[in-house]
């Protein structure tokens, strides 16, 4: 399947899969084309203000009240919801965790979600959750409908096909793709099994940066987002649709394929970016700059400059500071910064962060580059040098990121991590040169 696209981020988009499906000049006229059925999606309140409404007109085959039956209960315990409980206490320091491992299992997407930490309170709307996903089964009839938030993408291992609504989607390695709140979907696996990360958005939609002072251009570019054109599936076969909601977790039963779109407008869409379109600027004399220049979508708060989530890449780019410590500086900050590697090597972690890993290191707690980075960088020729090959992502957020028990559990969890410290020696000798030998 070759999907196809339309460009920009937060257009209006009209796109229609039958010629003459998406009705003119009305959004809801007496008789929708082709026997259709019009329904309005929204992703805000009615009121919202005209900069951040956003809602789409759907034109379909049954409406989605035909979608539901009874909801029943439905357990999948490693898919958790802030806030979690912590029993006993849970350990608040540095951790970083190897690759989660490929189940053996048949497993699809929803089965294979596993929950490593969770931020806030997903019935309040505020806050976040950091998942891997892990599948070997592509999801066949089995759709999923997440009230709770959108859901970020990136995945690490293997191609997967997002069949949604609204269309198909799909991404590999080194790429992203947003689902908003409330839209079905199915995950599909496109050459074997697959392995990634998954942020889970509870609080405001996730957005462009505003750019400041760099201006116009550079950083994500809105041409750049891909949204997917009308694709319908007309299917009578018996599907079983997940729903997540409020924490909890639901299935129904019907008789037909949810994802019966024929047409549709607006600027609610799920959508797609190539991480390595981002365009990052640095600094281009001394210092590294702040690590927020590399945010490619960030999730407001209502307290500005302080984001609910900031989603940041640390891919290829030029080093040139003079006289500079290169890599990320030690640091403390009010933020919480779950990381991942797609590929690649990190240049603040040269050693056990491997491609697939994971590490989280939480407010107001310290952390920086290892001995290995902080002797190789402290000591570097300063020539201009390229970062190649390499894609780092964090999900950086304003409130404190929860360890769940199955993360705390892992037996993927470095037990060794804050060792990657010990090398660190006191230079100090009390005299302006210092004692660096």
């Amino acid at each position: 399947m070759t999907s196809k696209y339309m460009t920009g981020f937060g257009n209006v988009f009209e796109t229609e899969a039958l010629p003459g499906a998406l009705p003119l000049g009305r959004n809801s006229p007496q008789k929708a084309p082709y026997g259709l059925y019009a329904e309005q999606l929204s992703g805000s309140p009615f009121t919202a203000p005209r900069s951040t409404n956003e809602r789409s007109w759907l034109y379909r085959i049954r409406p989605s009240v035909r979608h539901v039956s009874d909801f029943e209960a439905h357990s999948l315990p490693l898919w958790r919801s802030a806030p979690t409980p912590h029993e006993g206490g849970l350990p608040i320091g540095a951790r970083r965790w190897d690759p989660v491992p490929m189940p053996e299992a048949s497993t699809t997407f929803v089965e294979g979600i596993r929950t490593i930490t969770t931020a806030g309170d997903v019935s309040a709307q505020s806050g976040m959750a950091s998942h891997v996903y892990v599948a070997n089964k592509s999801m066949e009839d089995e759709y999923l409908l997440n009230a709770d938030g959108e859901l970020l993408f990136v995945p690490e291992h293997g191609d997967i096909r997002l069949c949604t609504e609204m269309g198909v989607i799909e991404i590999e390695a080194g790429e992203i793709a947003v689902i908003p709140r409330g839209m079905i979907f199915r995950v599909e696996l496109v050459d074997g099994p697959a392995r990634g990360y998954l942020c889970e958005n509870y609080g405001g939609k996730l957005a462009l940066p505003e750019r400041g002072p760099i201006g116009a251009n550079c950083l994500a570019n809105a041409r750049d987002f891909k949204t997917p054109v009308a694709a319908f599936e007309d299917r009578e076969v018996p599907s079983t649709i997940f729903v997540k909601w409020c924490g909890r977790h639901y299935r129904t039963e019907i008789g037909h394929s949810p994802l019966d779109v024929v047409a549709w407008h607006g600027n609610y869409a799920p959508y797609k970016y190539d991480l390595r379109d981002f365009s990052p600027v640095g600094a281009i004399l001394f210092d590294h700059p702040d690590p927020s220049i590399f945010t490619v979508l960030t999730s407001p708060s209502a307290e500005a400059g302080t984001a609910n989530i900031d989603f940041a890449i640390f891919g290829e780019r030029w080093l040139v500071g003079e006289n500079t410590f290169r890599p990320p500086w030690y640091h403390r900050n009010i933020m919480s910064e779950f990381m991942g590697l797609v590929y690649g090597q990190y240049d603040a972690k040269e050693e056990g962060f491997v491609p697939g890993g994971m590490s989280l290191h939480n407010m107001m707690l310290p952390h920086g580059p290892d001995f290995g980075a902080f002797e190789k960088s402290s000591r570097a020729d300063l020539k201009p040098q390229k970062l190649s090959g390499t894609m780092a992502f964090m999900f950086e957020t304003r409130l404190p990121q929860h360890l769940t028990e199955y993360s705390a559990g892992l037996e993927t969890l470095q037990d060794d991590y804050t060792d990657c410290w010990k090398g660190l020696q006191k230079h100090f000798d009390g005299t302006p040169e210092g004692n660096w030998d």
